[in-house]
């Protein structure tokens, strides 16, 4: 047997014990936890070795990492660990687990010099004051081998399982054939650009038409190459719920049409949709699920692997039958599944899970993006925070009498940022520094209250501490990629401030993820243009870029151009001449249709007049916050029988990642760009993305709508055999600027 494990993986496995206990946290980010590495080496003496990679064997498993450093004079070898909060706070089975990495890390250094004995530290480094706290102690060699080797013992029973299935896996993927008869069209090259991306270890963005499989496209040559590149992991990451599914229907199938394959195949879903009991604290002596998870976490590992494909629903049957929390059930099941669909937050955010398991492990890893044109407005919501005064003054008023003084604190300085503002939004060079230096008071002192009351689970205060938490992260990073700007709102009784710290260029933060990736591919309908996506994602510049031909034409999609006004001001004028067309059109052809608007608003305005001087037309509408029954029923509507017109919102839950034939739906209006209207927020953005990337960057505004109304577009038609009609309603559609952005198979009419 031969099989290698990071040390930190080891020793998560074999030393973790006890409950789940998230009161001492949380804990730094990647970023952070880097810095704070990086100040304890600049610490030591010139002949500090930081980041010393070690190796060493024991029946076939080899162990991995890189100790934080090593003193020669002091013959002391240092685990660094970052925090925030008090450290005597710290859950005991934190502390062993962090002695249990020392003394892995001891063991393989005093065999890689033949030392007899060793000095190992455990530094706590505190990166709101800087302090470092240093426990210490000697530990002769052959106690550490003593060591070393039963860790290794309890790993080998699950490193044999593991190389097993992993030699399985691979020898059946090597002889995978396409899960269906034959590619469709456009499909093969896409397949085949995939594979040669992966095999090169490069990116690739790739523009491919809605319609010609694209999940399966991508994912079926990722799985073709994971042996020949030795990938550890492939992460499939979309935007919404829909990616995800198809992304676990197209695994299945692939799994399904391979003999001899098992396919580890899991689903990540957010916290809130997870958590079984979202009013108790994530500790023992709150949540039962909490109470010995880590003592009970094997079984219940042991049994999820050994099962079906793990989605949201089979995990939360595995964590009941075990008694254990689905939402970090799933979490650990991620660092043995071979496929794991997700969010795209889970890699790309800025305390990305995935992202930072690949890291810590070494992982190489191969990366699909799905529906990849969301991914720049996703990322700058990333890495963009808001703090409402409004929200501040009902927290000031409810909240513990031991944290009023450090929230009057932060009221005065938000009030003295805002004194001298004139104007209802401006934009500043710099953050006010007391009320920067308020917040970072306010967010220590709101840990230490959280630390002490398990029980003060106030959604206000537990919603302000994060998001001022991300505040103050952000406010260290700000650079010429951000903007701060303060919006003044009027209101009654009286008027309050936003604060809001703006991404604009997500690349910094996102380049790390593409570099810690073997292969990342992303692709859409539309991402053009491209240059837009390399530079605002930060993609290497080796990335490989494709254009997959469409199989459809342009007599299949008729393509109509209405040049109505839906700016804000004119939306009152358009609602009659919409209704007009779109009834007007469904006398012509009855049949199924969807209505796309920009907002709830309109689109409630619209079907109310429709409904009034039509009702003879069957309507349903998306509403707000519909969960996933209401998303059902929607698409339930449309049967091959039916007739009627859906409403829905643009880039919402319909507008992409669903699956309606053509007799299903034969056609579409899609009323507006999705465009910001013109507002000195979008006058900045304008202004700074002139200024990073010169003419044309000012106006990528255009882009996401475009990108939108081309997703929407690409329900009508489906297959070769599919015709459709869609109506853009905007006089806007009509500009050069958006019309070389529209799809060459397009047939528009203006």
């Amino acid at each position: 047997m031969s099989y290698q494990v990071a040390v930190r993986a080891l020793c998560e496995f074999t030393a973790k014990a006890g409950d789940l206990d998230l009161r001492f946290t949380p804990s730094p980010t990647a970023q952070e936890g880097v810095a704070g590495h990086v100040v304890v080496a600049s610490r030591r003496g010139a002949g500090y070795q930081a980041e010393l990679a070690l190796s060493g064997g024991y029946r076939g498993l080899l162990v991995r990492g890189r100790a934080d450093g090593y003193d020669p004079a002091l013959n002391r070898l240092e685990e660094v660990k970052t925090y925030r909060g008090d450290l005597s706070r710290m859950p005991d089975n934190h502390r062993q687990l962090h002695w249990a990495q020392a003394k892995i890390y001891g063991w393989l250094q005093c065999q890689a010099l033949g030392l007899a004995e060793i000095r190992l530290a455990l530094v706590y480094y505190d990166i709101l004051s800087q302090q470092e706290t240093v426990f210490t102690e000697s530990f002769p060699a052959p106690a550490l081998r003593q060591f070393f080797e039963e860790q290794c013992e309890r790993f080998l029973a699950w490193a044999k399982q593991e190389v097993t299935h992993r030699t399985a896996r691979d020898q059946a993927l090597l002889a995978l054939p396409f899960p269906y008869p034959s590619f469709r069209t456009g499909q093969r090259p896409l397949a085949e650009a995939v594979y040669k991306t992966v095999t090169a270890g490069r990116c690739l963005l790739a523009e491919a038409p809605t319609g010609i499989g694209k999940t399966i496209g991508t994912l079926f040559p990722m799985f073709k190459a994971l042996p020949g590149q030795q990938l550890d992991k492939i992460f499939f990451l979309a935007a919404k719920t829909p990616g995800r599914t198809l992304a676990l229907e197209a695994a299945r199938q692939i799994e399904e049409s391979a003999p001899g394959l098992t396919l580890r195949v899991l689903e990540l879903v957010a916290r809130d949709k997870a958590c079984e009991h979202p009013d108790l604290a994530c500790h023992g002596e709150s949540c039962p699920l909490a109470s010995g998870f880590y003592d009970r976490l094997p079984a219940a590992r042991q049994a999820a692997l050994n099962g079906a494909l793990l989605d949201q629903s089979t995990v939360q049957a595995v964590a009941r039958e075990h008694q254990l929390c689905p939402y970090y059930l799933s979490q650990e099941l991620a660092r043995w599944a071979d496929l794991v669909v997700g969010d795209y937050n889970y890699y790309f955010d800025l305390t990305a899970l995935l992202y930072s398991f690949t890291v810590a492990n070494q992982w190489r890893v191969g990366v699909l993006v799905d529906e990849a044109h969301n991914l720049v407005t996703r990322a700058r919501q990333m890495y963009t925070v808001e703090l409402d005064q409004a929200v501040f003054r009902r927290l000031r008023r409810s909240a513990p009498a031991l944290l009023k003084k450090s929230l009057d604190r932060v009221n005065r300085g938000w009030n003295a940022a805002c004194r001298e503002q004139d104007d209802p939004y401006q934009v500043y060079d710099r953050l006010p520094a007391k009320l920067l230096s308020a917040l970072q008071k306010a967010v220590a002192d709101i840990t230490d209250y959280l630390t002490e009351e398990p029980s003060g689970l106030d959604p206000t205060l537990q919603d302000f501490y994060f998001t001022a938490m991300h505040f103050c992260r952000l406010a260290e990073l700000l650079d010429e990629n951000f903007l701060f700007d303060i919006k003044v709102v009027p209101a009654t009784p009286r008027p309050h401030s936003v604060l809001c710290i703006r991404n604009l260029v997500p690349a910094p933060f996102l380049a790390p993820r593409f570099e810690a990736a073997h292969s990342i591919i992303l692709f859409s309908a539309t991402l053009r243009p491209g240059h837009y996506y390399r530079n605002l994602l930060g993609l290497p510049p080796d990335s490989y870029q494709i254009d997959v031909e469409s199989p459809f034409s342009a007599d299949q999609l008729s393509v109509r151009i209405s040049r109505v006004s839906t700016r804000f001001q004119h939306r009152g004028a358009s609602l009659a001449p919409i209704v007009a067309l779109m009834a007007g059109q469904f006398a012509c052809q009855p049949g199924n249709y969807l209505a796309f608007f920009s907002s709830f608003d309109y689109l409630e305005q619209v079907a109310g007049l429709f409904e009034a001087d039509h009702p003879q037309i069957p309507i349903w509408r998306q509403v707000r916050q519909m969960d996933e029954s209401g998303r059902r029923n929607f698409l339930a509507q449309f049967t091959p029988t039916s007739q009627g017109i859906g409403f829905a919102v643009l880039g919402g839950a319909f507008g992409e990642g669903i699956d309606l034939p053509g007799e299903r739906l034969i056609g579409a209006f899609i009323a507006t760009l999705g465009l910001p209207q013109v507002n000195p927020v979008n006058e900045q953005i304008r202004r700074r993305m002139g200024a990073l990337f010169g003419a044309g960057y000012d106006y990528t505004y255009f882009y996401p709508g475009v990108q939108k109304v081309v997703q929407a577009a690409g329900r009508v038609i489906r297959t070769p055999q599919d015709r459709g009609v869609v109506f853009l309603i905007d006089d806007r559609f009509a500009r050069p600027e958006v019309l070389r952005l529209l799809p060459r198979w397009w047939g528009v009419v203006l």
